[in-house]
């Protein structure tokens, strides 16, 4: 029985997360390999809490370990980063100009006071603008609350951490064939 019980400590000691280097204010460095809205932009290195790094940022693949090494890569690479930034940039401004002129009806159930029997969220927003061949994520359409009545209402858009627009979405009563 002995056997078994040294078994099962070794694999639970062999489950544990490494560590990460400790930053000067107590937090952990990292290497972001991609730009993060609120934290800063792609080659930064920035220190934040733990849990942040070990459950967002590094399974999402937006940053690694500061070590000297990646340090070094992102310097060598400085040139590349720039031209892939200024590329987004331009898709972000090219969005940005396009949604400057459009706007959106969405065509719902509702009863006769114009309350809906639904509401309208981020992916009917969405799925209204790929109809006109524009193309945004869920997350990108933000939202105060769901739209619950018959209106015109200003959605903000957010783009980038340059660009946010808003857009005027029209709910409107379905009209009904019978």
């Amino acid at each position: 029985m002995p056997n078994t019980k040294k078994q099962k400590k070794i694999k639970r000691n062999s489950f544990k997360m490494k560590r990460l280097p400790k930053g000067a204010n107590g937090g952990v460095e990292l290497l972001l390999i991609q730009s993060v809205d609120n934290l800063g932009k792609q080659g930064d290195v920035v220190e934040v809490k733990p849990g942040y790094a070990h459950n967002y940022l590094i399974p999402q693949g937006l940053a690694t370990i500061a070590s000297e090494h990646h340090k070094r890569m992102v310097e060598k690479h400085k040139a590349l980063l720039a031209e892939i930034h200024k590329a987004k940039c331009a898709e972000a401004q090219a969005l940005y100009e396009q949604l400057q002129n459009v706007s959106v009806s969405i065509g719902v159930n509702a009863n006769d006071e114009g309350r809906l029997y639904g509401s309208v969220g981020a992916p009917e927003i969405v799925n209204a603008l790929k109809a006109q061949n524009i193309t945004l994520a869920e997350d990108q359409v933000r939202l105060s609350s769901a739209l619950r009545e018959v209106g015109l209402y200003k959605v903000k858009i957010h783009i980038s951490a340059e660009y946010e627009t808003e857009l005027s979405v029209w709910v409107v009563p379905a009209v009904n064939a019978k």
